[in-house]
Formats: structure tokens, sequence, C-alpha cells
């Protein structure tokens, strides 16, 4: 029951970043943050919770120098993450930013095996191209399809934190590694604001703004990393993968509690396909990797 209870919390807190953020950056017409401040709120806030945590959980025997486990390609792809995540959400609904993000991070890493020599088995096959025709039929022109450019963005964003994934897998110590990558991550900001004043775009952020960012960026950002890294090592990355189906659902929901958004028939249909396709196809991969090779 404890971990039933840890795993929901932590898909919750996945899910309530992109409800935040679509409160915090595109809610009505005057938004309570730009989404350059927001991104970069919710970094600070994140890093220092990080660091408050590996403060607390590390010993003085595996105490190491600051800035030694994450690396800078690592913090660009959160810092790409983050932004594109945040200017997305200026247009896109909830529930639809995070099934496009998620879907595009599924398939970065999905990708990337592909490229590595894996060879998918028919089922997985079948699961990997109904959830692609389902994600583009998400996005193709129609009535009901989210803005073109703000999906672009926040498919980045997915594409990012895939790679940003990617480069995690098998670290010794993630959380610290996130602490690192977090901090590291801030640097890329000082472009970006030298960028935005010289476009002439508006930084501004109210109270409310803030507490948003930094909400997100230390409570369902930060905690919620550590809570996943405790969750993952208990339930395998197989398994992780499944749970985190559940996310832009709860999104959606969250979008619809909070901020009154309705639910499209595409948007209906094409989550069940492309979670559900993903889902046969994670399943289908287990399965073949477990049985005996001849």
């Amino acid at each position: 029951m404890r971990l039933i209870l840890i795993t929901t919390l932590t898909m919750i807190a996945f899910a309530a970043n992109s409800v935040i953020g679509r409160m915090a950056i595109g809610s009505g017409q005057t938004p309570l943050i730009d989404p350059a401040s927001y991104s970069a709120m919710r970094l600070i806030s994140g890093a220092l919770m990080l660091a408050l945590l590996v403060a607390i959980t590390e010993s003085g025997s595996n105490r190491s120098p600051r800035f030694r486990s994450g690396s800078w390609t690592s913090a660009f792809a959160l810092f790409a993450y983050a932004v594109a995540f945040s200017y997305a959400y200026v247009a896109l609904e909830t529930g639809i930013g995070a099934l496009i993000l998620f879907a595009c991070v599924q398939a970065t890493m999905i990708g990337w095996a592909l490229k590595e020599g894996d060879r998918p088995s028919r089922l997985e096959w079948v699961g990997l191209i109904t959830a692609f025709g389902a994600f583009i039929w998400l996005i193709s022109p129609g009535l009901s399809a989210p803005d073109p450019w703000a999906a672009a963005l926040m498919a980045l964003s997915g594409i990012a934190w895939g790679v940003y994934s990617l480069r995690g897998r098998g670290l010794p110590d993630p959380l610290k590694a996130t602490a690192d990558n977090f901090m590291r991550s801030l640097v890329f900001f000082i472009p970006l604001g030298v960028m935005v004043m010289v476009a002439g775009y508006g930084v501004h952020a109210s109270g409310r703004g803030l507490l948003l960012a930094t909400l997100s960026g230390a409570v369902t950002s930060g905690l919620g990393y550590a809570l996943w890294y405790s969750v993952l090592k208990q339930i395998g990355a197989t398994h992780g993968a499944i749970v985190q189906l559940t996310v832009p659902v709860i999104a959606a929901i969250g979008g619809t509690l909070f901020m009154a958004e309705g639910w499209s028939l595409r948007l209906v249909v094409s989550s069940l396909l492309i979670l559900g396709g993903v889902a046969v196809a994670i399943i289908a991969k287990q399965r073949r990797t477990r049985s005996p090779k001849i």
C-alpha cells in the first residue's frame, strides 16, 4: 500500500506540472507570468529543493564536490525541456499538452533503442504504429486540433526530456545528478534573457505567478523526481513506463477541474489509441526480453 500511495502521488505530481504551468502561463487574457520567467523560477526553486534533499540524504563519507554528477549536455536538455514546455502552454490546453509531451518522450526513447539495434516484434510494431498514427491524427489540422506552433514546441520539450532521461540511465546517484543538472541549467537563462529583452517581449510576473512557478519547481518537480527515483528502484523501468501512461489522463482531469477545459472527441480517442499503443509495445517488449533465446 505504501508503494501504491507513493507511486500515485508521483504521477499526480508529474501531471500537476502541466496543470500549474497552464494556470500560470495560459490562463485568461493576461497570463500571471511570462514563459521565460516561469521557466527560470521553476528551475531555480527545483535546484534549491534538490540541493536541500541531497544535503539531507548525503552522508559525510560519500560527499563529493558540486557539479561532478551532472553534465552540461544533460543540463541543456533540461533547459530546453523547461523553456519549450512553458512557451507551449501559452496556447495548449492541459491534457493535449501532457499527451504530446508524453508521446514524444516515449518516441525519443523508442527511436534511440531502434538506433542501437533493438528489433521490435510484430506486436510491438502494431502498438507503435497505432500510437504514432493516433498522434499524427491528434495534431493534424482540424477544428479541434491544437495550435501547430505550440504543439511543435511541446514536441520539442518531449524530445529534450527523452534525451535527458536517456542520458540519466544507470547513474549511480540520480538524485545528485539531477540536482547538479538543475544548477547548471540556470546558466543558459543568461542568453535567453538577452534574447527576450532584445526581441522586446514583455517580462512580467505577478506574485501568484511566481508562487505557482515555485510550487512547480520545488514540489511537483523537485520532490516529484525524488519520489520517482525511490519508486523506480522497486517497480523497475518497464513498469515505470507503464505507470506513466496515467499522467496525461490525470493532467486532462486536472485541466477540467481547475481550468474548466473540455474533452474533445479527438482528444479522447487519440489518447486511448496513443496510450494503449504504447502500453502494448512496452508489455510486448518486456515479454520478448524475458523469453529465452534459442
